[in-house]
């Protein structure tokens, strides 16, 4: 069975702890008064190297780095509001005819050259690509998404050291 601790046992806790005070003041008293300002020193520095670690070098750092990251906010924002308004005015589009789409889609991958071929099946595009850069790969995507408002449906790429390798589906003549 299991014994609740007694009162008498947080007494004689608190009695040991007097206990201890009571020799830490004796031996403090027993300290000469040189022993005792180099002890005082030395705890003053401890508390001023306690204060500054826990509680002034945090919040300088906070301090000196949210300039940088409030800009890097900033320019996230922007990056998000230019997307946000592409995305209102493609909404807004009107859909492109589905020969004009096809033939923007067929002149966008000839603009790839040698990366990319294209596979045209209905209203479905699939475009295998062979180590085409990120950069490239990116403004290729926006070029068909404005002139040929074709939508990638499903992507299956890989990336290595010279680009990115693998196939894109895409929806053309949408409208979305």
């Amino acid at each position: 069975m299991a014994r609740l601790p007694s009162p008498a046992a947080g007494n004689g806790a608190a009695a040991q702890l007097r206990q201890a005070l009571a020799q830490a003041r004796t031996q403090w008293r027993a300290l000469s008064e040189r022993d005792r300002l180099a002890l005082g020193v030395v705890g003053v520095l401890l508390g001023l190297l306690l204060a500054w670690s826990v509680l002034l070098a945090p919040a300088l750092r906070t301090l000196k780095a949210a300039p940088a990251e409030l800009e890097a906010l900033e320019l996230e924002l922007q990056r998000m509001q230019a997307q946000a308004q592409e995305a209102r005015l493609l909404h807004g589009a009107s859909p492109v005819p589905p020969a004009q789409a096809t033939a923007a889609l067929k002149a966008s991958v000839e603009h790839l050259g040698s990366t990319a071929r294209l596979n045209l099946v209905g209203d479905r595009a699939t475009v295998t690509l062979a180590d085409i850069a990120p950069p490239a790969l990116q403004a290729w995507l926006a070029e068909v998404r404005a002139a040929a408002r074709a939508r990638p449906v499903e992507a299956q790429l890989t990336r290595s050291p010279r680009g990115f390798t693998g196939t894109l589906v895409l929806v053309v003549g949408g409208g979305a």
